[in-house]
């Protein structure tokens, strides 16, 4: 627990503590001094969730309300992913001193990685049809390239069914030799985009297709 917090945040840490041991180890609960923008964190539970401690700084999309204009509107069960891969489900919401000013933020952050994966593996158990299923990707109309990327790269994460922190080598290969079946590294930034996506180096992906055209040489 960081030292000279606002009276009003200190009176939360039993509430965010309280939360974070109800709901358990995947419940990441923290709390944001707006004032220091650079060590905003004052205090935080179950940080293992997301890797942050006491004295980091204010996350991004705090930032990105203070830019829109729009702090203080509560942000309530947004999907989002920390950065080792893990699958969150997230709540900032905002607390305002006596005059009604903005003055922190309690977030929380729970991993349903394991809930996404059982979710596919039961929808698959569960499916009846008997014809064969083809995958769709809807058209965009959007022609930034960027945009193609990334729903390609979503698509295909989600049709595979398992978060990316729970992957294996062999399966992230297995993601880019999909990709790369359907042109991706062919746009620029591609490799980049899913290093950071797959939470590996950018010559891990370079690594992993060599593997995989060598792999398809061979045959």
């Amino acid at each position: 627990m960081a030292e000279n917090i606002h009276p009003l945040l200190k009176n939360l840490i039993p509430l965010a503590e309280g939360i974070a041991k109800t709901f358990g180890k995947n419940c990441e609960v923290s709390i944001y001094d707006i004032s220091n923008p650079q060590r905003s964190i004052v205090a935080i539970f179950n940080g293992h969730v997301t890797g942050k401690d006491v004295g980091d700084p204010m996350p991004d999309v705090v930032l990105r309300s203070i830019s829109e204009g729009t702090l203080g509107k509560d942000r309530i069960n947004i999907s989002s992913k920390s950065s080792d891969g893990k699958i969150l489900k997230s709540s900032y919401i905002f607390i305002r001193d006596e005059r009604d000013k903005v003055i922190g933020t309690l977030c929380i952050n729970y991993d349903i990685s394991e809930f996404v994966m059982f979710d596919s593996i039961i929808k698959d158990f569960c499916q009846t049809e008997s014809k064969n299923q083809i995958e769709y990707m809807a058209e965009t109309t959007d022609s930034n390239v960027n945009d193609v990327l990334a729903n390609i790269v979503d698509n295909t994460l989600k049709n595979f069914g398992k978060p990316v922190n729970f992957m294996t080598k062999d399966e992230k290969v297995y993601i880019v030799k999909l990709l790369d079946s359907k042109g991706i590294f062919l746009i620029k930034g591609a490799i980049d985009y899913v290093a950071k996506v797959l939470c590996v180096s950018r010559y891990t992906i370079y690594n992993y297709l060599d593997e995989v055209r060598a792999s398809s040489e061979s045959f």
